[in-house]
């Protein structure tokens, strides 16, 4: 099973080789709480980007662990590149780009991320 999102314009496209999450992350940092961002993390092998690499732009703030992958031409950050506390690469996903996601469904687990 797989499920697929975008940016707004639909210039960067993606899909994620793993079941629909029941869950999301909201954290509170400065950056997810402005965005809105409810994410998930998959294993990069799972994730492919389909198209709108060269319209990616990468903000990387704090520690510059994660990078936040944003189109040029929207603005909207569907999923950044990390590394999970394993050290295994990952995808975050920001849900709120996967159209098939009923977000009201999800189970938030709230992450306090501007204590870090």
């Amino acid at each position: 099973m797989s499920f697929e999102g975008s940016c707004h314009c639909g210039t960067v496209t993606f899909a994620v080789d793993a079941a629909v999450p029941a869950q999301a992350i909201s954290c509170n940092c400065s950056h997810c709480r402005r965005k809105g961002l409810l994410l998930s993390f998959f294993p990069s092998s799972d994730f492919t980007l389909q198209s709108g690499d060269d319209a990616l732009q990468t903000y990387l703030l704090n520690s510059h662990k994660i990078e936040h992958k944003v189109c040029a031409t929207c603005g909207v950050e569907p999923f950044a590149y990390g590394v999970n506390p394993s050290g295994a690469e990952t995808r975050a996903i920001n849900l709120r780009c996967v159209p098939s996601i009923d977000l009201e469904q999800l189970e938030l687990q709230k992450f306090d991320g501007a204590s870090l």
